[in-house]
């Protein structure tokens, strides 16, 4: 066969500069968002087993951390808390004294340029592990709202920058945006939790959060997998309530809704790269089974060809150190 038949397209491919010179998808440390799981008391630092390198950490420890963070050029955190004492109603979830604001007033304080966000939910506070308050076997959507919002308004009093509602609750995000600027953090971003999956990939996050329903499941709130439309559905509704920034969770197995939302919204997308996805990583790299570092770095660049503007992953700062190597 005549080579002039033919597309030459490994020529770009030749040379290890051109390559780099024709990247579609460069990752950057200032795109990571990174989680953290933050505990009260002081000097707490409890390894997550399920979650190799991920640690509850008191605040004075988060304190440190978010600054770690920021000397790799991570500059935003997202913030998970862990109370001491949980009932049916989540009512810790909006206490001044709780380890989510005091670690949002220490951090701000330490490091004002770190862009602190909050998760706003209550499966971490109530002691049956649900996202809202439980009406029989089912949570009631409008009973939860104002305790979402008086969430919300307890972390901009403790100076985050933005929050992120991830109840998957009908109306959160118009709920919140209300409750904000009634209280004069009109300033305050929501990035809601617009297409968030019900997925087994959570299942690190909930022991690292003590956060797995102690009945039923959370399929009423959160969506099926199958679901593509429905997630447009979730977008279109948290843009129309106010939301500032929409979010995709998972992401590494919904990378086409990513792609889609990405196509069809005009809007700052984020993409979750959940606990799930982490450990799976972590896992089969201590195991020897993959290269744990290009995997790592792998997955991210599929997130952000795939549309993502931010990525919220565990791997921020390792990623991060490793883009500073080059």
């Amino acid at each position: 066969m005549n080579s002039d038949q033919y597309h030459h397209l490994r020529r770009l491919r030749r040379s290890a500069t051109l390559r780099d010179m024709l990247n579609e998808n460069r990752l950057s440390a200032s795109e990571f968002i990174y989680p953290m799981f933050v505990v009260n008391g002081s000097g707490v630092r409890t390894p997550i087993e399920p979650m190799p390198g991920v640690d509850q950490m008191s605040v004075n420890i988060a304190v440190e951390e978010a600054q770690r963070a920021m000397q790799a050029g991570v500059k935003s955190v997202l913030l998970f808390g862990i109370p001491q004492d949980k009932d049916a109603t989540g009512s810790r979830a909006s206490s001044p004294d709780e380890a989510v604001q005091q670690a949002v007033a220490a951090i701000k304080k330490a490091s004002p340029e770190t862009y602190v966000i909050t998760d706003v939910c209550l499966c971490e506070y109530t002691d049956h592990g649900h996202c809202g308050i439980v009406s029989g076997d089912d949570v009631d959507n409008d009973a939860t709202l104002p305790l979402l919002a008086q969430t919300a308004v307890s972390h901009a009093e403790a100076g985050a920058d933005m929050v992120a509602p991830s109840a998957m609750m009908d109306g959160q995000v118009a709920a919140i945006r209300a409750g904000l600027n009634d209280s004069g953090f009109s300033d305050v971003a929501v990035m809601g939790y617009s297409a968030k999956y019900a997925s087994a990939f959570y299942g690190p996050f909930r022991i690292a959060a003590d956060s797995a329903p102690q009945f039923g499941d959370r399929h009423a709130y959160q969506m099926a997998p199958g679901q593509g439309r429905e997630a447009m559905r979730e977008i279109e509704a948290d843009l129309e309530e106010g939301a500032d920034i929409i979010m995709v969770k998972p992401a590494l197995a919904y990378l086409d809704v990513i792609k889609e939302a990405s196509l069809r919204f005009d809007t700052p997308i984020a993409a979750y790269n959940v606990s799930g996805e982490y450990s799976m990583i972590a896992a089969a790299g201590q195991a020897g089974w993959i290269d744990r570092e290009r995997t790592m770095m792998e997955v991210l660049t599929s997130i952000k060809r795939a549309g993502a503007d931010l990525i919220i992953t565990y791997s921020a700062i390792e990623a991060a150190n490793i883009l500073a190597k080059g």
